[in-house]
């Protein structure tokens, strides 16, 4: 068996293992496994791991940085898949951002809502779904709406032309036991559940992204909808020194 053979069955057999935990989760939760859509995370690995990936019938791809994804979501193909921005984004990346992906996670302040807006109507892109990222637990290292200014934010996104509310997204603390993960898990499906009473994702039900390859069955079990899953898909992440 050649190396490369034998990577893309390592990567076969990771991919079914996380695709059969997803199921086994979701029957004990009486939820239906359809519910729940994988976005594996690309970011540091190369397009040509993506491009593996898409062949084995992976549809979701979540990046972490627009200057990362820049390089990539050409080469792998921008038609091929749908592109999630799961990372932090700086205003001044807002053109290329909407350029490059169908959807972003990571929505946090009711100035980036304006500025994607705007450069939806300059492109001419009709409409952009945005999840708004929520910070509970207000580690320095990352970001998000404060619980308390999430109105005033949802709002900002109702009332614009392009940007259109899929639900909300938490990145909850690392920890080495994950069901200490779950009452981050637990708040951000309240808060969906308040927003959706108030009827604001219309008739649909809101999202919610949350759980990552150390903690999504436990974030499954509280409702997730979309969990981002990198290490366990695509092994080890490369580092790239910055």
């Amino acid at each position: 068996m050649s190396a490369g053979t034998s990577s893309t069955t390592a990567f076969s057999e990771r991919l079914e293992k996380v695709r059969r935990r997803i199921r086994s989760c979701a029957q004990r939760c009486n939820r239906s496994p359809d519910d729940i859509s994988l976005v594996a995370v690309s970011k540091t690995h190369p397009a040509e791991a993506i491009r593996e990936a898409i062949s084995m019938g992976l549809t979701d791809f979540g990046e972490n940085r627009v200057q990362e994804a820049e390089g990539k979501i050409p080469i792998s193909g921008r038609e091929a898949a749908r592109w999630h921005l799961i990372g932090h984004l700086q205003s001044n990346k807002a053109r290329k951002a909407v350029e490059l992906f169908d959807v972003i996670h990571s929505l946090d302040s009711v100035a980036l809502a304006q500025r994607l807006d705007r450069v939806c109507v300059e492109l001419d892109r009709a409409t952009l779904p945005v999840l708004i990222q929520v910070d509970l637990a207000h580690e320095a290292t990352k970001t998000g709406v404060d619980v308390k200014d999430l109105n005033e934010l949802v709002a900002a996104v109702t009332e614009s032309a392009r940007l259109a509310l899929q639900g909300l997204m938490t990145l909850p603390p690392f920890f080495d036991e994950a069901e200490k993960a779950r009452p981050f898990f637990r708040q951000l499906r309240g808060l969906r559940d308040e927003l959706q009473a108030r009827g604001v994702f219309d008739n649909r039900a809101g999202g919610l992204s949350m759980g990552m390859t150390h903690d999504y069955e436990i974030a499954i079990e509280e409702g997730a909808t979309i969990v981002r899953i990198g290490t366990a898909i695509f092994g080890e992440r490369i580092k790239t020194g910055n």
